[in-house]
């Protein structure tokens, strides 16, 4: 399977300048499952909810349209970030969606610094959804820091984790060969780059988007640049969790001992 990540540097605000940047990039791109940023068709920093709701969208936004035409017209499934209003609640949301429409949205579960005052915590849980015969799981963000998180996906079946990401801190990039390894899955990390300022907050956001596999290998890892990376995996070799002839990491997990 051909899978890859978008890496650039959104414009606050600037809804159609994003989706513009993010056309460009993908002209001519040849993958079957991309992963773009989380809030990538908004950028980050909302300074309130009043200004969040006027960039907020339903699931099946004007964004989804967007990105539906992107899937039919490339026959490829995309994973992106964007900023849901469900009613009067906002949540800070990943989508899935194929050729074929809308197959899964995933809510943040674990909310990050200031975003406590604008999203509420998510409340899908952690779902597995299906595309080409491969089990796929959505995280965003600040989700990675939690391993009960890709480890709950891992135990519903998933084999490769596409991780919507803003990434300011640094560590994430190189706790992934962690993560991957010690759940034998593939992660695609879609991190946005560059600098949002507005008002007092300023955040540096790291870029070092990356697709990783399982056994903690990085296939490939971006710097700061605009990008898309395309990598050729094989999703079935997800499946086989055993590290020797003697040890399978989900077989030997020792449930009987834990939190107790």
């Amino acid at each position: 399977m051909k899978v890859g990540f978008v890496q650039f540097d959104p414009v606050f605000g600037e809804k159609e300048k994003n989706l513009a940047t993010v056309k460009k990039l993908l002209k001519g791109i040849d993958a079957e499952l991309i992963v773009l940023p989380e809030l990538f068709n908004t950028g980050y920093t909302f300074l309130d909810k009043t200004e969040l709701d006027k960039f907020a969208e339903p699931r099946t936004g004007p964004t989804y349209d967007f990105m539906l035409k992107l899937a039919r017209h490339y026959k490829c499934a995309f994973a992106y970030g964007f900023a849901e209003k469900d009613d009067n609640a906002f949540f800070n949301s990943a989508a899935l969606v194929t050729p074929h429409g809308l197959i899964g949205v995933y809510r943040k579960s674990h909310l990050y610094f200031e975003e406590k005052n604008l999203f509420k915590p998510g409340d899908t849980g952690f779902q597995v959804f299906t595309h080409r015969n491969t089990k796929l799981g959505l995280l965003v963000c600040y989700d990675w820091i939690y391993p009960e998180a890709m480890r709950t996906l891992t135990l519903k079946g998933a084999q490769i984790i596409l991780h919507c990401a803003n990434l300011v801190m640094s560590y994430c990039p190189e706790a992934h060969k962690t993560r991957a390894l010690e759940n034998g899955v593939f992660i695609i990390l879609a991190n946005r780059t560059g600098e949002e300022k507005r008002g007092e907050r300023s955040y540096k956001f790291i870029g070092q988007s990356e697709i990783v596999g399982p056994r903690g290998e990085i296939l490939y890892r971006a710097k700061k640049e605009a990008c898309v990376h395309v990598a050729d995996i094989e999703p079935q070799s997800a499946l086989d969790k055993k590290m020797n002839a003697y040890n399978d990491l989900l077989k030997d997990r020792r449930e009987d001992l834990y939190f107790k």
